[in-house]
């Protein structure tokens, strides 16, 4: 299922599919979303994340098609 870019939103939170939180969402930049450097989780800098990382976006929240811990260790 493909993802319409338009749905993510400055502030929304990004989660693992554990649920676990992963950062939040700055802004989208081409194919891949920014996410804010001020996240406790961003450790001071930006992040991005493949926008086919992206599983599903429900209510407010971002939900990624890994864990928690792959999609921080997949960050570039």
């Amino acid at each position: 299922m493909a993802i319409n870019a338009s749905e993510i939103r400055e502030h929304m939170k990004v989660v693992g599919s554990d649920g676990g939180h992963v950062g939040t969402v700055d802004r989208i930049e081409g194919d891949r979303i920014k996410l804010t450097k001020s996240d406790p989780a961003a450790q001071g800098k930006h992040h991005y994340i493949e926008l086919s990382e992206v599983d599903a976006v429900k209510g407010e929240e971002v939900c990624l098609a890994h864990k928690t811990e792959e999609a921080k260790r997949r960050f570039n």
